[in-house]
C-alpha cells in the first residue's frame, strides 16, 4: 500500500493555493518548463491518448501576440506573468498511437473512423493533462493562474496554424506576489457526492 502525502504537500496542492493573479517579474529557465512537462506527461489518460499539446508562452514577442487574444481582465495577467503556457489538444492524436499503444496497433482506427469519438476523447483527456499540469506545478513550487477567457480560434490561427491543434486553456505559471483572497465556497460532500 501506498503511503499517503503529507499534510504540508497536500495543503500545497488544495488546501493553501489560490488562483494568482500578479506576478513577480522574473525569467524563469527553460528546463523549468521541461521538468514540468516531465511530470505531466506521466498522468493517466484513456488508452495514453496523451493528446495535450502545450506552448510555453514566455517571451515578450510571443506575450505580445497571446494579450490581444484574452480578455481586457485577463490581459494584465498575461502580460505579468513569466510564463502563459497554451494547453492544446492535438484532434489528430490516434495517430501516435501506434507508438503510445503499443498493445493494441490497430487502436488508432477506432477513432480515425469516428470524428465525434476523437473530439471528445481528444477534449477530456487534455482537460485532464492540463489539470495535472496545475497541480504538477503547484508541486514544484509555482502558482497558477488558469484561464479560459480568450479567443480560442484567434488563438489556434495564431499559434497552432496548419495542424491539427485546438486551445483548451491557458494558464499563468510563475510566483504569485498578489494578496491570497480568502478560499471561495465549495460544495459540501452532501451536496456534490453520492455513495451507492
Amino acid at each position: 500500500m501506498t503511503a499517503s502525502l503529507d499534510a504540508v504537500s497536500l495543503g500545497r496542492l488544495f488546501h493553501e493555493s489560490r488562483s494568482r493573479n500578479g506576478w513577480a517579474a522574473e525569467t524563469l529557465p527553460e528546463h523549468t518548463w521541461r521538468q514540468l512537462y516531465e511530470l505531466v506527461k506521466y498522468g493517466p489518460t484513456s488508452m495514453n491518448t496523451s493528446p495535450a499539446r502545450f506552448v510555453f508562452v514566455t517571451s515578450e514577442a510571443a506575450k505580445a501576440r497571446l494579450g490581444p487574444l484574452v480578455m481586457d481582465t485577463n490581459r494584465p495577467k498575461v502580460m505579468a506573468a513569466p510564463c502563459v503556457v497554451i494547453i492544446g489538444q492535438d484532434m489528430n492524436f490516434y495517430e501516435k498511437l501506434p507508438e503510445l499503444f503499443p498493445a493494441r496497433p490497430q487502436a488508432s482506427a477506432m477513432f480515425s473512423g469516428n470524428r465525434a469519438l476523437a473530439d471528445t476523447t481528444a477534449f477530456r483527456n487534455a482537460s485532464l493533462q492540463g489539470g495535472y499540469l496545475i497541480l504538477a506545478a503547484r508541486g514544484m513550487g509555482l502558482d497558477v493562474g488558469p484561464m479560459s477567457g480568450f479567443d480560442n480560434a484567434g488563438v489556434d490561427a495564431e499559434f497552432f496554424a496548419g495542424t491539427s491543434v485546438k486551445s483548451n486553456f491557458i494558464c499563468a505559471l510563475g510566483h504569485g506576489t498578489d494578496e491570497s483572497f480568502p478560499r471561495l465556497p465549495r460544495l459540501s460532500f452532501e451536496e456534490a457526492c453520492e455513495i451507492v
